[in-house]
């Protein structure tokens, strides 16, 4: 059978084509170590892998956003804690200021101490993030929780008011999962208010705790201090279980995580020994088609005869 000069050339050509193509196919994937270079190398594994980097995008966001959560509950629960350690101090003196052998002096001494802790608790609870926005506001960041109103007249009291609200704001930490990243001080506006009228009381010139008035304001201080740490309390016990949540949550998506790499690795990861082998004789077979084209180009009728 005869073939045409054309027609070998264009066999010959097509098979080292053929055999360069795979070559070079094969070396970019032993390089990259990834058998999927386009999707059309296998469809069905790349939608496998599409979803399962879809999944660790959304699984990762849940990650980053329990992070950002366990830090503004973390600081959260440092203002809370303070203003907690101010009130002990406030209620050992008011249990001290109670005691009726204190003098005037000896009562109207309790005064500074007694106005730095109201300041104290009243600063951290009008305290701003890094952003200039009131953490303790409820959702209204913009506005102090906190605002005090001087007394109308001489003598009188400064009173104190919640002027934020008790929204939530939620973030997204799981498949249909929120968490409050955020928590108010409303009820400590009646605290600040009752240490002012405490302060006031032991101001008089001739205060005695055997005065009715006087002890009433002092007692009713001392019933808004326990009030007020039993509410900061119960809130900072909160975070701590909100923080346990998280802390299992961001355990599962790590899991998760792990589970989707292991398996995009085992859809997309190259089989090196397989690799091998079959450029090996994709090598053998482009080198013999060299030969052969030279061999048969070299062939002529005149030499056969």
């Amino acid at each position: 059978m005869r073939i045409a000069t054309s027609q070998f050339q264009a066999s010959m050509n097509s098979s080292l084509g053929f055999n360069q193509e795979a070559i070079s196919r094969l070396t970019q994937q032993m390089a990259s170590g990834n058998r999927l270079l386009v999707p059309s190398d296998d469809p069905i594994a790349n939608v496998r892998i599409s979803r399962l980097l879809r999944e660790e995008s959304i699984v990762t966001q849940y990650r980053d956003n329990i992070a950002a959560v366990k830090i503004r509950l973390s600081h959260n629960e440092t203002y809370m804690q303070s203003m907690v350690n101010d009130l002990n101090e406030a209620r050992d003196i008011m249990v001290l200021a109670l005691d009726a052998h204190n003098t005037p002096g000896d009562l109207q001494a309790m005064i500074a101490p007694l106005r730095s802790l109201l300041d104290s608790v009243y600063y951290n609870a009008n305290t701003r993030d890094q952003e200039g926005k009131y953490i303790f506001s409820g959702t209204l960041t913009a506005t102090a929780p906190i605002t005090k109103t001087p007394p109308a007249a001489p003598g009188g009291i400064t009173t104190y008011t919640y002027a934020g609200n008790t929204a939530k704001q939620e973030v997204v930490v799981g498949n249909g999962i929120v968490q409050a990243a955020n928590v108010d001080v409303s009820g400590v506006e009646a605290l600040l208010t009752a240490m002012e009228a405490a302060a006031v009381a032991l101001a008089d010139p001739g205060v005695s705790t055997t005065n009715p008035a006087t002890r009433a304001a002092l007692t009713n201080n001392m019933n808004a201090i326990d009030s007020a740490m039993g509410m900061l309390a119960g809130r900072i016990a909160e975070f701590g279980g909100a923080q346990n949540v998280m802390s299992t949550l961001s355990d599962n998506h790590a899991n998760v995580s792990v589970s989707n790499r292991t398996a995009i690795n085992d859809l997309s990861q190259l089989d090196y020994g397989i690799a091998a082998t079959d450029l090996n004789g994709y090598n053998m077979a482009l080198q013999a088609t060299y030969k052969a084209y030279t061999k048969i180009s070299d062939m002529s009728l005149f030499k056969l005869l």
